[in-house]
């Protein structure tokens, strides 16, 4: 594949890193579809709703705030402040951000200007000499030019390597640490003047997520476990990661919680992947097959919208 004029290029993962690379190819005319196996946008940015009987409470249960350090990303978050659907919050760190109102709200923006498939589950990729197909539970008659990967490295690895063995032992390489997430909400605020809690042990991080900026509702928490924590106890059942996660909570705090109106937990299989060393973006001209995330160069979302966006340019150099 010599050039990027008129491509046709499709995008497996609509996340942070998934949308930053078609934002950026979409600014050079370049047609981009996505398909994402989720009902709506955010990944691990996501904001989960529970019914309560004091009525709906929403919780940030994946990444519970972001940094900005590139000069490239520190541009996009000043822009997203601009519109509203970011701001900072000192409890977390001087240099902390989050959504407003929900985590997932830069995403949820980025997805209404590009076209998105969601519940659309890529389960393998197919070459012919007329341009990539997709098979999955979507039928699909399209070719494209290119295909993109960027989906959490486990599941990317099984896609690339029948084509790309190189950059499937890449994806191979970097392994995800789990994390059990409880999500809790209270009729009354927990007696604590800490909305954000650093643990060790069981509980790595706890935060108040009603006390964010933009949120509304009753008192609501999330909890996460230490990934330590989470390998050890990855089969247990949720219940039990509830009890476990809500104890360590009152210990951190020193303080007796009151009984919640609702506690659910989330076990994400592929949670952080720690610090990798930047080889530069995945991307093969002549096959049209590249791949991005935060697995290539960090554990933040920085680096999954750096990834994204530094595979587009990576493209845009062989433009024709």
């Amino acid at each position: 594949m010599q050039s990027m004029t008129n491509a046709r290029i499709a995008i497996v993962g609509a996340g942070m890193a998934g949308l930053a690379c078609a934002t950026r190819l979409g600014t050079s005319g370049i047609r981009v579809t996505l398909f994402d196996k989720s009902r709506g946008p955010g990944g691990r940015m996501s904001t989960r709703r529970i019914g309560t009987r004091l009525g709906e409470v929403a919780f940030d249960h994946g990444a519970q705030y972001f940094t900005a350090r590139d000069p490239g990303f520190i541009e996009q978050v000043h822009a997203w402040a601009e519109a509203g659907i970011v701001a900072p919050w000192p409890a977390a760190g001087a240099d902390a951000w989050v959504g407003v109102p929900a985590m997932n709200a830069p995403v949820r923006l980025m997805a209404e200007a590009c076209e998105v498939h969601w519940s659309s589950r890529i389960e393998a990729l197919e070459r012919h000499e007329d341009g990539w197909a997709l098979r999955g539970a979507v039928a699909l008659q399209r070719r494209f030019d290119a295909v993109l990967i960027a989906v959490p490295a486990e599941q990317a690895g099984p896609l690339l390597l029948p084509f790309d063995s190189g950059m499937a032992a890449r994806a191979d390489a970097a392994n995800a640490a789990p994390c059990w997430t409880v999500m809790a909400a209270f009729a009354d605020p927990i007696a604590s003047a800490a909305d954000a809690v650093r643990g060790q042990g069981v509980l790595g991080w706890a935060a108040r997520n009603s006390a964010k900026p933009g949120r509304q509702g009753p008192e609501a928490w999330v909890l996460q476990a230490t990934p330590e924590w989470s390998h050890l106890h990855l089969e247990d059942a949720a219940e039990d990661v509830v009890q476990s996660l809500l104890a360590s909570l009152a210990a951190e705090l020193d303080a007796r919680l009151p009984a919640p109106v609702a506690a659910i937990a989330h076990r994400w299989r592929y949670a952080r992947y720690g610090s990798a060393q930047d080889l530069g973006m995945p991307w093969n001209a002549v096959l049209g097959l590249g791949a991005c995330g935060d697995w290539l160069l960090g554990p933040r979302v920085e680096c999954a919208w750096l990834a994204g966006a530094r595979l587009a340019a990576a493209m845009a150099d062989v433009r024709g």
